[in-house]
């Protein structure tokens, strides 16, 4: 399949082209989509006249539409050996998945030999690969190049020419309106043009139509790439917002948001970007977490998960390699929700050197990410102890808004009590849920969950119904934490009352 190029990739042609004419001998092609840097540098080469020769470690080096290999390139040695001793052929050479031989000397070295014999004449080695580390000796000489990810115009484009295509074989019926044809593509943003390929076609071959429904499959799809990487974690939503009792300071900032995902080409018109993200501050158990959970639900997008305890490894430099590579992954994704819970953890050290350095080194960029990242991430990180978080982290301009969530108010704990008195089947109405409201009177949503679950329970034990009385027994009985770290919850609200917005 040959890809079509689309403006984005028009821009890259050119400052490929113009690195060729300055006698690049070596280009670093930044990405792993393997064939459309083929059709990129198929334009290159036709454009500036020159042969396309590519490399793979199965296939040997090979003309361009060739099945014949070169004799004696099946190694990469080998390969570019050769390179060097076809002095009078202007041509670009490609290769595929160099990785960790590059760091063979020997090669290091049959690869500068090579890339010096494009001093005097036309064309280039090209290596591909995202994250392509080149070694030292060789970095010098090299040009890196990172491959734009497909617009939007490529993904419709893609899908009109699919439609045509299978069109021929059987009839295919688009059963999308423009609202659900935008969500498609919003949610192809991060695959590659094979990728979604394979899932489109896949999709219209099994009922010979493509309907809103059918953006399930971009969904799993990304899943699976998520699952693979092992750095995030692919999060199943259920809640809702209406399933959150109170918030209503929080819930009316995320609607206003919303508009954009509804209406995103007439937002950015209007001067608007994708919305950075919200740190949640709060008492734990007060639904920080479930509100990472419902943002996904509500706008619809992906939830995807970091625990910064697996970014954190004994070998120097992969802890800050393991960041960078969740954070490419979350900006393949998107759009996507990013939940980092309890973030206080993941830079706890960043003061000292206990961990050699590696939270403050992740520190720096996560920050510099929060800044400058690509694609639409929105970030929600909760976090319970504000001491343990960096100052320059909670300066305004990381994220669009910190938020306090308090303790629930009597209100909020009688329709906490409603909640989960109906997620277990029981009616509110034969409760004495105004006992029950002041028998709460500071407990988080969490206790008062666990509350009714103790109180059922023992109804269970004593072969009885959950009634007033049990559940009035099991509040008495808990200690809740705003009388066993009173003294650290009105610090954490002190701290709070002119630095952040509430979320009540």
């Amino acid at each position: 399949m040959r890809l079509k190029v689309g403006l984005a990739t028009d821009n890259t042609l050119h400052d490929l082209a113009l690195l060729i004419r300055s006698r690049y001998g070596l280009i670093h092609l930044d990405t792993d989509e393997e064939e459309r840097a083929e059709s990129l540098l198929t334009h290159l080469a036709d454009d500036l006249a020159l042969t396309l020769f590519v490399w793979t470690p199965a296939k040997a080096l090979r003309r361009a539409g060739s099945a014949e290999a070169v004799y004696g390139t099946g190694d990469a040695g080998g390969a570019f050996a050769h390179i060097e001793r076809a002095s009078s052929v202007p041509a670009l050479y490609v290769f595929h998945r160099l990785g960790p031989e590059l760091e063979e000397p020997r090669l290091v070295g049959r690869l500068t030999d090579a890339v010096k014999a494009f001093h005097t004449r036309t064309g280039a080695v090209v290596l591909t690969g995202a994250g392509l580390r080149l070694p030292d000796f060789v970095r010098p000489l090299a040009a890196v190049v990172s491959l734009p990810a497909p617009s939007d115009e490529d993904y419709r484009s893609l899908l009109r020419s699919l439609v045509r295509d299978l069109s021929r074989q059987a009839p295919v019926k688009i059963e999308m309106d423009s609202a659900d044809l935008e969500r498609l593509v919003a949610n192809l943003r991060g695959l590659s043009l094979l990728e979604v390929h394979k899932i489109l076609t896949k999709a219209m071959l099994e009922d010979g139509r493509l309907t809103a429904d059918d953006v399930h499959h971009v969904i799993d799809a990304k899943k699976a790439i998520v699952e693979r990487e092992g750095l995030l974690e692919y999060y199943p939503v259920q809640e809702r917002m209406d399933e959150i009792a109170d918030l209503a300071g929080l819930k009316a900032w995320l609607r206003k948001r919303q508009a954009f995902l509804a209406q995103r080409e007439r937002a950015v018109s209007f001067g608007l970007s994708f919305p950075r993200g919200v740190l949640l501050l709060g008492v734990q158990g007060c639904g920080k977490s479930l509100c990472a959970k419902a943002v996904a639900q509500e706008w619809r997008l992906p939830l995807l998960k970091l625990d910064p305890s697996s970014l954190y490894s004994k070998y120097v430099g992969e802890s800050e390699q393991n960041f960078q590579r969740a954070m490419r992954l979350a900006e393949r994704m998107a759009p996507v929700v990013l939940w980092i819970d309890e973030i206080e953890k993941a830079f706890a050290g960043s003061g000292s050197d206990a961990d050699g350095g590696a939270s403050q080194r992740i520190l720096g960029s996560f920050l510099s990410w929060l800044q400058d990242r690509r694609g639409d991430v929105f970030v929600v990180a909760t976090a319970n102890d504000i001491a343990r978080l960096p100052p320059e982290f909670v300066r305004k301009g990381r994220f669009d808004e910190i938020f306090f969530v308090d303790l629930p108010d009597a209100e909020a704990r009688l329709a906490l009590l409603r909640i989960h008195l109906k997620r277990r089947s029981y009616e509110p109405a034969r409760f004495d849920l105004g006992k029950a409201v002041a028998a709460s009177d500071g407990f988080s949503g969490a206790e008062i969950e666990q509350a009714i679950v103790s109180a059922l329970y023992a109804a269970f034990a004593a072969g009885t119904s959950l009634d007033t009385e049990l559940l009035l027994a099991e509040l008495s009985q808990t200690r809740p934490l705003s009388v066993t770290m009173a003294e650290k919850i009105e610090a954490l609200r002190e701290w709070a009352r002119d630095r952040t917005v509430s979320a009540h």
